[in-house]
């Protein structure tokens, strides 16, 4: 997917959010992200953290273990 399309589908998808705390999360988010160092997030969590986002990545390709996204949309709304 290229940046183009990317930066669509994010329009797109922020466009349908109703929910201003959610909103002011994904701004913080961005921002944070846009200003970081490269490696600088990583680089402060501690091993067990590290450990932790590593086995939730794992978790994350067993469908079995996925929430649905009509149910992850439910809480947001």
């Amino acid at each position: 997917m290229g940046t183009l399309e990317l930066k669509a589908n994010l329009h797109e998808l922020i466009d349908g959010i109703q929910n201003s705390n959610l909103l002011e999360s994904l701004h913080d988010i961005l921002s944070e992200r846009k200003n970081a160092k490269e490696g600088h997030l990583w680089n402060s969590l501690t091993d067990t953290q590290k450990q932790e986002v590593l086995d939730a990545y794992e978790e994350s390709n067993d469908p079995k273990k996925l929430t649905p996204h009509a149910e992850v949309l439910r809480k947001f709304k």
